[in-house]
């Protein structure tokens, strides 16, 4: 009789998980780009695993904000995926890398960046008490404005462009990174 009893028991509790979320090495992770994301690692330390992010992995890189993104945060990241970066004109992504652009690039990159640990649900709970939209200012200084549509979450940047999250809620040790399909453009 106890055994029937403990199979709706752990039933319930695989079933509590997100999808795409699992158990490994005793944390709950969510798979991004076909790897693992472990809460007990940092934003840099997880993103090098995702097969879908080394367009951006590259681009933090060139930019030098890998030692901001392993400090203690915590901060809250969009990631695009590659495919999001492959979206944008011709040569831009090259552009971006090259040396004399740094700059631009470290803002085309921090603009992805708002400080805090922001949740799925404290983002949903910004834009309900919003009327239907919340303005955040990034770390690069300029807002994005955050709306709920078709039950996504979706992010419009200063130029009027617009990225879903994908992926939500991928804790890290020193944030939360929420995957996005476009990239963002202050």
């Amino acid at each position: 009789m106890k055994r029937i009893m403990l199979i709706p028991a752990i039933a319930a509790a695989l079933f509590a998980f997100t999808p795409g979320m699992v158990m490994a090495k005793g944390e709950k992770t969510v798979m991004v780009g076909g790897a693992p994301m472990y809460p007990s690692k940092n934003i840099v330390e997880n993103a090098v695993n995702s097969k879908d992010h080394t367009t951006l992995v590259a681009a933090v890189k060139a930019a030098g904000l890998v030692e901001t993104l392993q400090s203690a945060g915590p901060f809250t990241v969009f990631a695009p995926t590659n495919a999001a970066f492959d979206m944008l004109p011709a040569g831009t992504v090259d552009n971006l890398l090259k040396t004399e652009n740094k700059a631009m690039l470290t803002g085309v990159l921090t603009y992805h960046v708002v400080a805090g640990n922001w949740s799925a649900a404290e983002i949903m709970a910004a834009i309900k008490k919003g009327g239907g939209s919340y303005k955040a200012k990034t770390v690069q200084g300029e807002e994005l404005t955050f709306m709920w549509k078709d039950n996504w979450i979706w992010i419009k940047d200063a130029k009027g462009g617009v990225a879903k999250v994908t992926i939500k809620d991928v804790n890290q040790k020193n944030g939360v990174i929420h995957v996005i399909d476009h990239v963002l453009l202050p």
